[in-house]
């Protein structure tokens, strides 16, 4: 898989060079490169207790990226997903410890706890004093003797960064430290592994399946369960930490481990609120990429039952931007909708005909998502067959409100859901279509002048006409072939979808913005859409 870097052996170097050149908080880097890569802040007295911390690169933002006032003083930074050297920790301890002590927050790896603990021992021989806590938040194995450290790391950096900043000892630093440690508990998730600079990536997570408990560099998870979207996911999640929190009100950390979209982590966010622990859940830091994989499609939730001493040290505000900071859950508002607005809906009829046409519509564009979604992706952002999907669903949900028995009502009716559910430039364009084509037929129009004055409406508005690669290239030709029935209709519409293909250039539509090669050969979405739809129109009456 292709990577925006330049050589793996640069890449760490190359990216710490970017964040100090960018951060926004006065921060430097120790003198040592390539071998000792340590982060530290340019503004340190030593006045204070230092906080270090750092590990394997690759689970950016973390480590570096949270150091600044109020969290860490030092960052050391190994290579991607390797523990930094002794002699690179020790660097970093004796650049920023003074009389007020030192402490080390380690991950628990065997490579960290080695490189940590002899430079610390290393570090006291300098007549330092040093103390390291060892983060073990992961719940995903609970058979090891030592369980990892994962993202919970985080609640600890936070919440001794804090204490120190406001001037605590040594010994209440750590001892808070430990206690946030103790009562953390952490686990993840994800669709797919990492991609690890210049190693093949490993494909051991099957198309339907999901790992549960999966390690921050790639290890293998506990288990593979089957996925069926983002409830059920956080469900499965939920359910290993409901086993090992209490009752009590908890902070969620809800952490992007790299490749999960923003989009995402906020459906993620809203099932975690829904979700069996959800009522235990009083505050979240995040969403956001707070301790990553590199690329991992995943996430992770850890627990913290934090007392009120605890929230005010999450709350206090810190310089690193990465901190995404503390949020109270609080009931959604909602606030009526302006007047003018809310929808004015004919009164409801029942036409069982009427109804069952209307549904084998629909059904006709539902079973058609997968196939106008892989036209679209060829022309556009791949979400025609869904949008089309999405109305007709919304279309069945409605019909019992539809005033069927009208059809001059049904049609503006239609309209108007449509104006309500469908988005994207389609969903104004039908809306508009079906409004017109109502209020053709409420002046006395026959059905088929009626539709074809809506596709004139449509066209005035939207700017598209025959031979501009839309809907429009097989909606037209199936309304004027309407004139020798069903069959002439459906003929008529194939053929305008199948000239699409043909078609060099789009000249409407999001394909407008697309190079003609990447359109040869592939017919319009819409236009698909409509020929589908005519096609069976025609199989029906043909069956009646």
């Amino acid at each position: 898989m292709a990577q925006f870097i330049n050589k793996k052996e640069d890449v760490v170097v190359e990216a710490l060079e970017g964040l100090l050149a960018t951060a926004g908080v006065p921060l430097a880097r120790l003198d040592g490169y390539p071998h000792i890569r340590v982060v530290v802040r340019a503004d340190w007295d030593k006045s204070r207790v230092a906080l270090v911390s750092g590990g394997g690169s690759g689970h950016e933002p973390a480590h570096a990226g949270f150091v600044g006032a109020g969290m860490l003083t030092a960052a050391i930074c190994g290579d991607v997903f390797a523990s930094p050297s002794v002699d690179a920790v020790l660097a970093g301890i004796l650049a920023v410890t003074g009389p007020a002590g030192c402490l080390l927050i380690v991950k628990n790896y065997t490579g960290d706890r080695l490189n940590f603990g002899l430079a610390a021992e290393r570090a006291r021989a300098f007549g330092l004093n040093v103390e390291m806590v060892i983060v073990d938040d992961d719940i995903a194995l609970p058979d090891l003797p030592q369980a990892r450290g994962v993202a919970g790391t985080l609640f600890v950096h936070k919440i001794a960064g804090a204490l120190a900043e406001m001037g605590k000892d040594l010994e209440t630093v750590a001892k808070a430290a430990r206690r946030v440690i103790a009562g953390t508990k952490s686990i993840g998730m994800s669709l797919d592994t990492c991609t690890v600079p210049g190693s093949p990536k490993e494909d051991r997570i099957p198309k339907g399946m999901a790992e549960l408990g999966l390690g921050i560099h790639g290890e293998a998870g506990v288990e593979q369960v089957d996925f069926s979207g983002a409830q059920s996911a956080m469900a499965a999640v939920a359910q290993k930490l409901e086993a090992v929190v209490g009752e009590r009100s908890h902070v969620a950390l809800i952490n992007n481990l790299g490749g999960t979209s923003v989009l995402e982590m906020s459906v993620l966010t809203h099932e975690l609120i829904r979700s069996q622990i959800g009522s235990h859940v009083g505050h979240v830091v995040g969403p956001a990429a707070m301790m990553t994989s590199l690329d991992m499609r995943g996430f992770s939730i850890s627990l913290y039952p934090a007392d009120e001493e605890d929230l005010a040290c999450l709350a206090m505000p810190v310089g690193p931007s990465a901190w995404p900071g503390l949020s109270k859950i609080n009931p959604v508002s909602v606030v009526s909708l302006p007047d003018g607005l809310k929808p004015v809906m004919p009164l409801a009829s029942n036409h069982k005909p009427t109804r069952d046409f209307l549904t084998d519509c629909c059904e006709v564009m539902i079973a058609a998502e997968q196939d106008l979604n892989a036209l679209d992706a060829k022309s556009g952002d791949g979400d025609t067959g869904s949008t089309l999907a999405g109305a007709a669903r919304a279309l069945i949900s409605a019909t019992d409100r539809l005033p069927l028995s009208d059809h001059t009502q049904l049609l503006r009716a239609i309209g108007l859901e449509l104006s309500q559910t469908m988005g994207g430039s389609s969903g104004v364009l039908l809306a508009i279509f079906f409004a017109a084509a109502g209020d053709g037929a409420s002046s006395g129009l026959p059905m088929r002048d009626a539709l074809k004055a809506g596709l004139s409406r449509m066209q005035e508005i939207g700017g598209a006409g025959v031979g501009d690669r839309t809907m429009i290239d097989a909606l037209a030709p199936a309304l004027d072939g309407l004139a020798d029935g069903f069959d002439a209709a459906a003929k008529a519409a194939r053929q305008g979808a199948d000239d699409t293909a043909r078609m060099g250039t789009a000249r409407a539509g999001r394909a407008a913005y697309v190079n003609s090669r990447q359109l040869e050969g592939n017919r319009d979405p819409g236009a698909e859409a409509v020929a589908r739809l005519f096609e069976y129109l025609a199989s029906r009456v043909r069956m009646d």
